[in-house]
């Protein structure tokens, strides 16, 4: 198979715990062709969507490591294969958040054609942590506005610590605590992080979300899910005074096995994750709710399969060898069925 990698720079991951390469490692292990390339690599030529993209061609028999440096190597000589996007039988969209919306649409055009993960219209509803509004029974209490005044209210009427988010970032960033009890500089967060400065329309919405304290004892869970069913899963705890249990934001990562509260989340989630072909998606939960589904570059393989000695890259490009296969298969019987 033809498969193509999408996503930031290799030199500047680590190999260790970056489940990009493991991917691509897997890949390589298994003899299918690999591509790399970045959002910045694709154009159109004649009506088609291209891709400056590079093939990765690795000697065998290489060590995850010394495949990365490999890689990296192959990357930055001046050959580049200019290949057809619809040439390609999967395409892995690996790129951090936010999503690139010029990215997204020169790659619709090939979608019936080349099996992404994951899917493009899945990714653009599930990039916000909006998302999580499709389960309003298993979230925390939750509220979004560009009115400071509005967002205001509700945290005094709430009474206890909550959390303000911005709706596009990862990692953590932008996440703080906030609370009646700091007027002062809680009017100084709002105003800033709305950027209430400037007109209604033009100001940036926010979700203010109810603080679960069990994240100081018992931090949140990372869990892995492949076509709706759980692929493994691990629990970050907050370092020192920080609140945030992202590792990021220097969370530590611990092994774990999912209470029934968890399983529950998984099951309740799973239908529309697959009808929004969100096959890889990383969730997080805090105390028995769903806090983020995480759908444009899940990561965590490489810890989970440190804790669990599994190695659960080879089940990911099972499914991907699997749907591509299926798709084969499908269009097969369509041209037999048209000809006949």
């Amino acid at each position: 198979m033809r498969i193509a990698f999408l996503r930031g720079a290799l030199d500047r991951i680590d190999p260790d715990t970056e489940t990009s390469i493991l991917l691509m490692y897997e890949c390589y292990r298994r003899n299918h062709r690999v591509f790399f390339l970045q959002p910045h690599d694709l154009y159109v030529r004649q009506n088609r969507v291209v891709g400056r993209m590079k093939e990765l061609v690795i000697e065998s028999g290489l060590s995850l490591r010394d495949y990365w440096q490999a890689t990296i190597g192959s990357v930055e000589k001046e050959q580049l294969i200019f290949e057809e996007v619809a040439e390609l039988d999967a395409l892995f969209l690996r790129q951090n958040p936010p999503l690139l919306y010029e990215m997204m649409e020169l790659l619709a055009s090939v979608e019936d054609r080349v099996f992404i993960l994951n899917r493009l219209a899945g990714q653009l509803l599930g990039n916000s942590k909006l998302y999580t509004l499709n389960f309003p029974e298993i979230i925390p209490e939750t509220h979004v506005s560009r009115d400071p005044a509005r967002l205001r209210k509700v945290i005094d009427d709430f009474g206890g610590t909550m959390v303000m988010k911005p709706l596009n970032s990862f990692g953590g960033q932008g996440v703080i605590k906030v609370g009646a009890q700091d007027p002062e500089n809680l009017n100084s967060l709002l105003n800033f992080y709305v950027k209430a400065n400037k007109l209604y329309a033009q100001r940036v919405p926010v979700m203010v979300q109810e603080y679960l304290e069990a994240v100081r004892s018992e931090g949140d869970v990372r869990i892995l899910l492949l076509n709706g069913e759980v692929l493994g899963a691990m629990r970050r705890m907050p370092h020192g005074a920080d609140f945030r249990a992202n590792i990021c934001a220097g969370g530590e990562v611990f092994p774990h096995e999912l209470t029934r509260a968890e399983q529950t989340i998984c099951a309740v989630i799973r239908d529309r994750l697959i009808r929004d072909g969100l096959y890889f998606v990383g969730i997080d939960v805090i105390g028995g709710k769903l806090i983020e589904v995480n759908c444009v570059s899940p990561g965590g393989i490489p810890r989970i399969n440190h804790f669990n000695q599994v190695q659960l890259e080879e089940k990911v490009i099972d499914f991907i060898e699997q749907q591509v296969a299926l798709r084969s298969s499908s269009a097969q019987m369509k041209r037999h069925s048209f000809s006949g």
